[in-house]
């Protein structure tokens, strides 16, 4: 179903013309339906109005928009993996456009990354001394008008900001897909475009096990000190701590990464302890729950069902409030040995918005090589992406029956 706008009444004794697709001063690809009314002159006087333009956009419905929000460094390329695994297809940049794009597409999924909204490269943000987590380095409007124009099933021509050299470089573009997935730093910033969302997401990575993380990554792969990576880590937080972290009051559902309970004084960040935080009473979403829903339950799991080396495995699920909001909460500290017996742990999880008995450990196993497979974030990511799978389904259902309800009135 065409989305269309209408800019002036005309009988429709008419002519119809379709013109060129026109592209707007943002960056919009349209098509525009003139329509020229014939002139008429029996026995008197007769004129020929103007032309009524009715422009329309190509999609065949409004995309499902879908916004990411985290820090860098906090795994939003595996969880976006996980999550276009879920619709089918490799997630792979525009053919034969710029190698250094940012943009992901698959069968039904576009992936852009809000860094190609710097209004500021890399010299630009050195020179007024803002990082590019400061709003000032981010252009909101581009970004709101763009994807207000993709959500209605307009292309347009995305910015792409080269994190290779620094620079803007020329737009690319981006045609509406069925799902948009925008995830960077600030989706839910500005609340033009947290107005947009039909869904949002925060990965909540703790300071304790971002700062263990940075270590086994920049010291080990990179050659970095221990003090240049403190450095690094204190030099961005007050941005993060005003710009970014705020965001995860908005966000519909929160994955939290946090020590594991399990060891005492563990500093090493290799067991995790992950909460996956559900708002209540979101439209399309029903918060998944272990055993009871609504309940406060301990589990723990391991046994002749599980196989758990130390520290073992242990699972929370309860209600609870969260910047004053009611939500559900699910927790799972501890990692899986055998990710095959992860289908006893399913089992007894419920509302998970699979297709299938043993969709969740079919798609763990699947992508058993990314980071976070063997704990609560690798199990977390993909229920959430089950999770979004059944609220798009949901969405376009609800849209394909609502014309049909509406001839029935």
């Amino acid at each position: 179903m065409a989305v269309c706008s209408a800019y002036t009444t005309q009988s429709l004794n008419s002519t119809c013309s379709i013109s060129t697709p026109a592209k707007t001063h943002l960056g919009f690809h349209q098509k525009e339906v003139v329509f020229y009314r014939r002139s008429s002159k029996r026995g008197g006087s007769g004129s020929s109005s103007g032309p009524c333009v009715i422009t329309c956009s190509a999609g065949d419905s409004q995309t499902v928009v879908i916004g990411l929000a985290a820090d860098s460094g906090c795994g939003k390329s595996t969880f976006m993996r996980r999550l276009t695994s879920v619709f089918g297809g490799a997630a792979e940049p525009p053919k034969g456009g710029n190698p250094d794009s940012n943009t992901l597409i698959s069968d039904m999924t576009t992936v852009i990354c809000l860094d190609d909204y710097h209004s500021l490269d890399r010299t630009g943000r050195k020179e007024k001394g803002v990082t590019a987590l400061d709003p000032r380095a981010n252009d909101f409007d581009l970004m709101y008008e763009q994807v207000k124009a993709i959500k209605s099933g307009v292309a347009v021509d995305k910015p792409i900001y080269n994190h290779v050299t620094g620079l803007l470089d020329p737009p690319e573009l981006i045609k509406p897909p069925k799902i948009l997935v925008i995830e960077g730093l600030h989706p839910m910033f500005d609340e033009r475009v947290r107005d947009l969302l039909d869904f949002s997401i925060y990965l909540d990575i703790s300071n304790e096990v971002k700062f263990a993380w940075k270590i086994q990554r920049d010291m080990a792969e990179r050659g970095h000190s221990l003090e240049s990576i403190k450095a690094s880590i204190e030099a961005r937080k007050p941005d993060f701590d005003a710009y970014i972290d705020p965001q995860k009051k908005y966000a519909d559902a929160v994955i939290e990464v946090l020590p594991t309970q399990l060891i005492p004084d563990d500093n090493e960040g290799k067991v995790l302890r992950v909460r996956l935080i559900m708002k209540e009473g979101v439209k399309h979403f029903s918060p998944v729950y272990l055993f009871d829903e609504g309940s406060t339950i301990s589990w723990i799991p391991c046994g002749r069902k599980l196989t758990c080396s130390y520290p073992g495995i242990k699972f929370h699920y309860g209600p609870d409030t969260y910047f004053g909001n009611e939500v559900s909460i699910l927790e799972m500290d501890g990692q899986f040995d055998r990710l095959d017996e992860l289908i006893y742990v399913e089992s007894h999880l419920s509302n998970i918005s699979t297709k299938f008995y043993g969709e969740v450990t079919q798609q763990m196993l699947k992508h058993a090589d990314f980071p976070g497979s063997n704990n609560g974030t690798g199990l977390f990511q993909t229920i959430v992406g089950l999770k979004i799978r059944d609220l798009y389904e949901q969405i376009t259902s609800s849209k394909t029956a609502a014309p049909l309800e509406a001839t029935k009135a």
